[in-house]
Parts: C-alpha cells; structure tokens; sequence
C-alpha cells in the first residue's frame, strides 16, 4: 500500500516578507518528497474541504469559531495567534484541520497516513495562539469521537513546545490521552497540563531524548490502549531551529519519527502524522526535516 498523503495548494496563505512564520514549507515539503518519489510530479496526494464552523467550534467553543470565520477577532487575539486576520489564514487554518480529521479517517481505514500541514497545537478552549489560529488535532479527534468511529485516542506531540491548547480542550475527556514532549523552558511561559508532560532541558542531545521517549511512550500502549494514534512529529527540537532550545540532529529526528511510527503500526494502532513546527530563515531546510517523519510513514505503510 502507497502512503495516504493530505495536502492543499492554499496550506500556504501570503505573509509579509520577514515574517518569523515559514509559510513557504509547506510547498517546500511538497517538492521535496517529489524529488524522494513518494509523491508525483502532479497530485498523488488527497485535498480536503475547508472545516466547516460546527467542527471547530465542537472542540474549541462557538464563541471563539464564529468571530474567527468571520474576522472578528480582536486585535489583542490576532497578536496572541501571530499571523494576520484574512480570508487566506482563515481558509488555510480550515484546511489544515479538515487535512487532520481526513488523513485520521485514512489512518482508520490504512493503518497510517500523513497530513503535510497541522499540528496547531496552541489553539486551544475560546481561543488561538502562538500561529495556530484552530487546532487540528482536536478537531479530528473530536470528529472521530463525536462520530463514534474511535472510543479511544493518544495524542503524543513531540514539538518542542508544550502542547497547552490541546491538553486545555481534552482536560476533562477521558477518552483523550495527551503525551507532551518539550522544551521546559521555552513557549509557552504558562504551561497546562497533559495526561503526561515532559519538560526537558536545554540542549538535550539524541541519545538522552529518545531515551525518554521510549520510557514514556513504552506503558502507554497497554494503559490507553488507543483507537488511533496522532503524532506530531515537529523538527523544532532540530539543533538549527531558530525556536528550539533542543538539540537534535537530523538522525536524531529520524530515529524519533521511526520509533513512534514503528510502535503503533506493530501492535496494528493507526496512526497519523501532522508536521508540527519548524522555525527559521530557510524554509528549504526545515521542509527536509519534515520529509523525514513522511518517509518514516510511507516505511510502515507497505
């Protein structure tokens, strides 16, 4: 079986020149895994339709939905999120979470599938932060839920920031277990709480966070025993990362991706992949990163 890839053209949404968001990785990753063969010259991936407003607002509030589809958010909750109030974005962040909730269906149905955006996971309960205006990950898993098709979800986000918005949305739902590995010391300064978080300190090197990695994620396949697994596979823990405060190698993040991907499909756990973050002036590179936790999947999808 080929890897189930999600992508859409619009991921990318115009941003003023300088901005610290590196829009252009998303198109960057697409033309990376062009030239590795996992994806045609045209198409060969799966494009989703825009979330609709009931889907985000199911896990984030009506309030908060309804003022961001129509572009009324305030000019404090626009500086929160970092990225401009605009059609593009708004489209965009509707994409990226509908990109989420159909590469989890494709999961259910292959066993892995990958969404080349998402991993928002700052967004959280009413509001949006840190350039993540939805967050994708909750929306799926709540589409899943509401829908009956899981009764069970791990989520383990392995971005170098803490996952608050959506350990705050699955606080008290008990079919969602939030894993979170991160930089203890960098964003966000107000951390929330995960089922499981692991503040880890700077400067950590390879063989030490995936020792940790094992150790946490190890019992949790018996404790939870999930439905699905969705895995955000950011590369800002990478020792280039303008963000980071981690510093793993490029062998380092494969050998993350590899052993997270590896756990779930040998005991026959769906699982989807969402990039996550990745931070700096050369959008090439970071998108390079990322095609490592896609060519992980594409492995364990034969």
């Amino acid at each position: 079986m080929s890897l189930p890839i999600v992508y859409h053209p619009d991921y990318m949404a115009p941003l003023r020149t300088g901005h610290r968001f590196p829009m252009s990785k998303y198109g960057n990753l697409r033309a990376h895994l062009v030239r590795q063969g996992l994806l045609p010259e045209t198409g060969g991936y799966l494009a989703p339709a825009p979330a609709s407003l009931s889907q985000v607002a199911a896990a984030q509030g009506w309030d908060y939905a309804d003022r961001a589809f129509r572009l009324s958010l305030t000019a404090a909750e626009v500086r929160e999120i970092g990225l401009p109030q605009s059609e593009a974005v708004l489209r965009r962040a509707r994409l990226a979470s509908a990109g989420t909730a159909l590469a989890a269906r494709l999961a259910l149905e292959h066993g892995v599938a990958v969404n080349l955006a998402g991993g928002s996971h700052h967004a959280g309960p009413g509001r949006g932060a840190g350039f993540c205006v939805f967050n994708d990950v909750a929306i799926a898993a709540r589409t899943l839920l509401d829908e009956g098709q899981v009764s069970r979800i791990l989520v383990v986000d392995c971005d170098v920031h803490q996952g608050d918005g959506t350990a705050a949305i699955f606080a008290e739902e008990p079919a969602v277990f939030t894993l979170s590995l991160h930089a203890e010391k960098n964003y966000p300064v107000r951390k929330q709480t995960s089922d499981i978080d692991i503040p880890l300190p700077d400067g950590l090197k390879d063989k030490p966070y995936l020792e940790v990695l094992r150790e946490a994620l190890t019992p949790l396949w018996d404790q939870v025993r999930p439905d699905i697994v969705f895995y955000n596979a950011g590369v800002d823990p990478h020792e280039a990362d303008r963000l980071g405060r981690l510093s793993l190698s490029d062998a380092g993040l494969a050998a993350r991706d590899d052993y997270v991907l590896a756990s779930a499909r040998m005991r026959g756990i769906p699982v989807v992949g969402v990039i996550g973050g990745g931070y700096g002036p050369e959008p090439d590179r970071i998108a390079a990163r990322h095609a490592l936790m896609v060519a992980a999947a594409a492995r364990h999808a034969a």
